[in-house]
């Protein structure tokens, strides 16, 4: 026993030497980590601590500047102009021990590490004053280590013994990002609620608390609802700490906030419709890396020469129209002379070009003036699409087993023809013409309403709008109606959907940014750009094939090449009903470019007014400056083999010898995988004849043919 005693004893001095031994190094080690950090953190310029973020400066394709954003307007504001409200809601919110730690709170660390570790929930230990030190150092920011850790609590202890805790607190309030490109508290208050930032009310104020932790996921012009639960997270924190009292938030509680529209916050930033849109990406390419402040490089898509170049032309072309007899808006010119200024009334227009292979954006303008008007109508205004969603129809329609040439009757729509359509839906064609029975291409290249709606019969309402689904269009109401294009859009959006053509299948999201460099030359985004499969290859080929025939002589899309523009292009023209709109939206071997013509309040142009004599010729001179500018347009080779055969013109089967001995075969070149596997089997048991307009039997046959689909 003596002996077992004596060995527990050794074995418990052994351990406690050891671990008296591992403090010590613990405390050495920690002391000269402490020490190393303390040396790193005093070459750190403090001064840094009141000055804004950089601007971030905008360069296009080419390199050339195109503007600067974030931090060129920001405003300052000492802590006694600040509502005392806001001061106690972000305390609360973001270091409750803010007065009582010096730089770095132990509780707090604590805390994050237990809720961490045992609650799986991510939460960090940062202070206001660690939080001041990564904010006004941009080579911290774009680090996530345990180096910039150390670094940010040696800077806060440097921090808090030369600043008092107010001015910490005021350097903050003004270096905070509140999202949608937002910096301090001034300029948040201004931009959000239209007051300065002494003049907000507890419900602001914590609203405003609420969103520094994801500014742009928060942001009340993003997220109103996000913004508005942490408003109430935080109201709720404050009541909890018996920093308000329960009348306070109570009140607090039922009153709402009010925010303002956000482009009343833009004229002190954006200086083009190009830089609006590169603004709006970039809050997002922001918010998945949590790079906040300024002073980054943005790759831009744009080609700045061309985008100035587009918004000549587009400005000359409109002038055109308005010149045109019988116009009778205002004119640009007639606004810009009148003294009193009020929302522009004049005629405005929209271009959107894209690289087809990557989905670059060279050029989006989104109206004739950004001085008059910030609203960016290549991208906020939704309007009735028309005729150039009819391709997406035919393409869903070929997909199901038409052919381009089998027949579809050009005649008048019978009422409840077309079914689950509305009773009185009874479409005409533009012209009040019908050119009977013509081929499906036909229907597409003339434009011809009522071959489109039952082609659309043909195609099926579901399928047209899960093929509309995957090119990036969102129907909300499908029914027979978006056959002739009841379907509303953002330019920006369709000229993106259009891509599947030019790359016989595979659409290209649209983006602006190629990618952001932080202040230390580093990568820290990229573009995804690349191109995905919305539908396979051989109807989208077929469809192709007649959006040529758009721009041929015969076509609606004729007047480019009267206008001199001979390459081998696709498209389609679109008018909406009265003219209100007008549009085009055509591709070549390398861009994709859409253009819109009407007013903000939607009106008739002109009387005679289409895609064709407005949008089309604006359209064309801009191809024309494309070739100059070196996108040049190439041939256009389906990426599939072609077949030539025989096929019905009835059913849009392989011609069986019937067909062919009735007359009623015709040679057809199609995609390999679109030839059909099974021949017709009308003809086996109905003898029509090659006179179409001497036998009726071959109209009973269609006629039966179509009421069966």
């Amino acid at each position: 026993m003596h002996k077992k005693r004596r060995r527990h004893l050794v074995v418990t001095f052994a351990l406690f030497k050891t671990a008296i031994l591992a403090t010590l190094l613990t405390f050495i080690s920690s002391g000269i980590v402490l020490t190393v950090y303390g040396i790193l953190a005093k070459s750190y310029d403090l001064k840094q601590l009141g000055r804004m973020p950089l601007p971030s400066i905008v360069y296009d394709c080419r390199g050339n500047e195109i503007g600067k954003i974030h931090g060129s307007k920001l405003r300052f504001v000492p802590l006694n102009e600040v509502s005392n409200d806001f001061k106690k809601a972000l305390i609360i919110r973001e270091d409750v021990r803010f007065y009582e730690h010096k730089g770095i709170d132990p509780t707090g660390i604590l805390r994050a590490l237990y809720r961490n570790v045992f609650k799986n929930k991510r939460e960090g230990a940062s202070t206001i004053t660690m939080q001041l030190a990564r904010n006004s150092f941009s080579e911290l920011m774009s680090q996530k280590t345990l180096h910039r850790k150390l670094i940010e609590a040696q800077l806060a202890r440097r921090i808090e013994n030369e600043y008092s805790k107010d001015q910490i607190l005021e350097f903050y309030m003004n270096r905070i990002f509140f999202g949608s490109g937002i910096y301090g508290i001034e300029n948040a208050s201004l931009s959000y609620f239209g007051k300065r930032a002494m003049d907000m009310n507890l419900s602001e104020a914590a609203m405003l608390a609420g969103i520094i932790r994801g500014p742009n996921r928060f942001s009340p012009f993003r997220n109103f609802e996000d913004a508005n639960e942490q408003r109430k997270t935080v109201l709720h924190r404050m009541h909890e700490e018996k920093i308000i009292t329960r009348n306070e938030f109570q009140n607090a509680m039922l009153t709402g906030v009010q925010i303002l529209p956000q482009n009343l916050n833009k004229k002190e930033t954006v200086k083009s419709y190009a830089m609006d849109a590169i603004q709006r990406e970039l809050n997002n390419a922001l918010s998945e890396s949590n790079t906040e402040d300024g002073g980054l490089e943005i790759h831009a898509s744009i080609d700045l020469r061309l985008q100035n170049t587009v918004e000549k032309i587009l400005e000359s072309g409109l002038q055109a129209v308005e010149k045109k007899p019988g116009y009778s808006h205002t004119t640009k010119t007639q606004y810009n002379s009148s003294k009193l200024k009020k929302a522009p009334d004049y005629l405005q227009g929209a271009v959107v070009i894209m690289d087809n292979k990557t989905g670059a954006v060279l050029t989006i303008v989104g109206g004739r003036d950004i001085n008059d008007s910030q609203f960016n109508r290549a991208i906020n205004a939704k309007r009735p699409l028309g005729s150039i969603f009819k391709p997406f129809v035919y393409t869903a329609a070929f997909n199901q087993g038409l052919m381009p040439g089998s027949l579809i009757d050009d005649g008048p729509i019978k009422r409840n023809e077309i079914e689950d359509s509305e009773k009185n839906w009874m479409p005409r064609n533009h012209d009040m013409k019908s050119y009977g029975f013509q081929t499906a291409s036909f229907g597409l290249y003339k434009s011809r309403n009522t071959m489109s709606a039952r082609i659309g019969k043909i195609a099926g309402v579901h399928n047209v709008k899960m093929l509309s689904d995957k090119v990036g269009l969102k129907i909300s109401n499908p029914n027979p109606q978006i056959f002739l294009g009841n379907v509303n859009s953002d330019l920006q959006s369709i000229t993106s959907a259009y891509t599947i053509f030019p790359n016989y299948g595979r659409r290209a999201p649209s983006f602006t940014i190629r990618s952001i460099d932080d202040i230390n030359g580093q990568t820290f985004y990229k573009a995804a750009a690349q191109t995905y499969p919305a539908i396979s290859s051989g109807p989208i080929t077929m469809t192709c094939m007649a959006l040529e025939k758009v721009m041929s002589k015969n076509g609606s899309g004729s007047g480019a090449k009267s206008l001199g523009y001979k390459k081998q292009v696709g498209g389609k023209t679109g008018t909406t009903n009265d003219s209100k709109d007008t549009w085009f939206v055509g591709f070549s071997s390398r861009v994709t470019c859409g253009v819109w013509v009407g007013l903000d309040k939607p009106k008739t142009i002109l009387k005679e007014a289409y895609g064709s004599n407005v949008a089309l010729p604006i359209w064309t001179k801009i191809m024309q400056e494309c070739e100059k500018f070196g996108y040049t347009a190439e041939s256009m080779i389906p990426p599939i083999p072609m077949s030539q055969l025989k096929l019905c013109r009835i059913s849009g089967k392989r011609a069986s010898k019937e067909c062919i001995r009735s007359g009623n075969s015709y040679l057809e070149k199609i995609p390999y995988d679109s030839i059909p596997k099974d021949y017709c089997q009308i003809h086996s048991h109905v003898r029509l004849s090659k006179n179409l307009e001497k036998k009726p039997e071959r109209l009973k046959v269609l006629k039966k043919l179509f009421k069966s689909n």
